[in-house]
C-alpha cells in the first residue's frame, strides 16, 4: 500500500516496488510506474495502485465424469499483473487519496474472474472421461494442461494477468463413491494383512513345534542317559555286593580256620596239662603209698586247713591248753 503524505492544497504519494501506481488528471495519465512517487491535488486526481508481485488464488473446481459422477479438484492459480497499467484500466484499482486503501475489492473481482478461468479449463480438460480414468490422471499433467488453458483465457489477458502455475491438492469423488472406491483396496489390504498374519502364525506353530520336537528329542536323550545311570548302578552295586560277600567269606574262613586253629591248641595244652596232672598225680600217690599214717594224717589236716574258712579269732580253753601241755610234757606227740 501506498504511502500519502498530506501538505495544504497538494498531497504526496509514495509507492513501494511491488506496487503500480497512476494518477489520472481530467482523463489523462500524468504519473505511472512501479515504485513511482509524486504530487497531486486530491481534488482533480484519480490514482490506482495495482500489486504486481506474485499472488495466489484458491479454486474449489467441481467437474462431472462421464459416468455421472462429481469430482471436486481443489486448485491453487499463482498469478501476477504482467499488465498493471492494462489491469487498471479493466478493473477499478483506485484508491482513496486520503488513506491509501483501494476504494472497492478488485482482487476479489479479479479472484472471481480467475476461480471462473480455472473452473472452465479444468473441465475443459477433464470432462468426458470415466471416474476412475479421472483419479488415476498423474496432478502435475493436469496443472500443466490447466496452465496452458489459462494463459490462452482471453478474459485474463484483457486484464493483463499472467498465470505462473496451478497446483492440485488432490481429486476427490463423492464421499459415498470415494468410499465404494477405496473398499476393494481395503479388502486386498485387510486379505494381505491376514496372509501376513496366517504365515506369521504358521511359522509361529513350526517354531513351535521345531520347540517341542527338540523338547522332546532332549527328554528321550535324558531318559537314555538316565537308564545307562541306573545301568550302571545297578551293576555298580552288584559288583560291591559281591565284592563284600567274598570278603565276607574270605574273612569268615579266616575266621573259622583261626577258632579251629584255637581249639585245637587249647585241645593239645588241656590234653598235655591232664598228662602232667595225672602224671603229678600219680607220683604223688606213690610218694604217698609208703608213707606213715602221721604223715598221711599231717597232710590231711595241712590240706584241711588250706581249705577251711578263715579264722577271724581263736579261742583257747583252759582245758585245751592243759591237755596240749600234758602231751607235751610226757614226750607223745601232738
Amino acid at each position: 500500500m501506498a504511502k500519502i503524505t498530506q501538505f495544504p492544497f497538494v498531497r504526496h504519494l509514495r509507492g513501494n516496488a511491488t506496487t503500480y501506481s497512476e494518477c489520472l488528471t481530467r482523463g489523462r495519465r500524468t504519473h505511472a510506474g512501479v515504485g513511482a512517487g509524486f504530487w497531486f491535488r486530491p481534488l482533480t486526481a484519480a490514482i490506482s495502485e495495482v500489486p504486481v508481485d506474485d499472488r495466489e488464488q484458491e479454486a474449489l473446481v467441481r467437474i462431472r465424469t462421464s459416468d455421472l459422477q462429481e469430482v471436486t479438484a481443489p486448485a491453487t492459480v499463482t498469478y501476477r499483473f504482467a499488465e498493471p497499467a492494462q489491469a487498471a484500466g479493466r478493473v477499478d484499482f483506485s484508491i482513496d487519496p486520503r488513506t491509501g486503501r483501494w476504494v472497492e475489492n478488485p482482487l476479489e473481482t479479479v479472484g472471481g474472474m480467475i476461480h471462473g478461468a480455472t473452473a472452465a479449463a479444468v473441465a475443459g480438460g477433464l470432462n468426458g472421461r470415466p471416474l476412475r480414468e479421472v483419479l488415476s490422471l498423474d496432478l502435475g499433467d493436469v496443472a500443466d494442461a490447466t496452465v496452458v488453458r489459462l494463459q490462452a483465457d482471453a478474459r485474463l489477458m484483457a486484464i493483463g494477468i499472467e498465470v505462473i502455475g496451478v497446483r492440485f491438492a488432490l481429486l476427490r469423488p463423492e464421499p459415498e463413491v470415494e468410499r465404494a472406491l477405496q473398499l476393494p483396496a481395503r479388502e486386498q489390504v485387510q486379505q494381505e494383512a491376514d496372509r501376513a498374519t496366517f504365515e506369521r502364525r504358521a511359522l509361529a506353530v513350526e517354531k513351535e513345534a521345531a520347540i517341542g520336537e527338540n523338547e522332546l528329542a532332549n527328554q528321550i536323550e535324558l531318559a537314555k542317559r538316565r537308564e545307562q545311570l541306573i545301568a550302571q548302578n545297578g551293576a555298580n552295586a552288584r559288583r560291591e555286593a559281591e565284592d563284600d560277600a567274598a570278603a565276607d567269606a574270605v574273612r569268615v574262613r579266616a575266621e573259622a580256620s583261626r577258632g579251629t586253629a584255637l581249639a585245637q591248641a587249647k585241645a593239645e595244652a588241656a590234653r598235655a596239662l591232664g598228662e602232667a596232672e595225672a602224671d603229678a598225680e600219680a607220683a604223688r600217690l606213690d610218694a604217698y603209698r609208703d608213707a606213715g599214717r602221721d604223715l598221711m594224717l599231717s597232710l590231711a589236716l595241712r590240706e584241711l586247713a588250706a581249705n577251711l574258712p578263715k579264722v577271724e579269732q581263736l579261742v583257747l580253753t583252759p582245758d585245751l591248753l592243759t591237755g596240749l601241755l600234758g602231751r607235751l610234757t610226757s614226750g607223745e606227740r601232738v
